[in-house]
């Protein structure tokens, strides 16, 4: 019973990104953090108010966190294609060094 609800939980946690969703949750994190941070700073000291500011960030940061560490499905749009074990097209090649062939 409890490993069938771990492998639930890593099935879901071990989720795929590819390159491209790398790139955007890069952009997304910092985009989220610079707005929270100067929506922040600037209600803080408008409102003189310190505690107020800390709960923006925090709740930045909280929904930065919801948006970029779970492996969300539009994270892997771009999956790359890799190659069939042995089954590639090119030749194998043969290496030569000090005038030997080694393949």
């Amino acid at each position: 019973m409890a490993e069938q609800l771990l492998d639930q939980v890593r099935d879901v946690a071990e989720g795929q990104i590819d390159f491209e969703g790398q790139k955007l949750v890069e952009l997304l994190v910092n985009v989220t953090l610079a707005l929270t941070g100067v929506v922040s700073f600037l209600v803080g000291y408008i409102l003189q108010d310190i505690k107020l500011a800390l709960q923006i960030g925090l709740a930045g940061t909280a929904l930065t966190f919801i948006l970029v560490v779970p492996p969300w499905p539009f994270y892997n749009r771009n999956p790359v294609k890799w190659l069939q074990v042995g089954g590639g097209l090119v030749p194998p090649q043969s290496l030569i060094v000090d005038e030997k062939s080694f393949r």
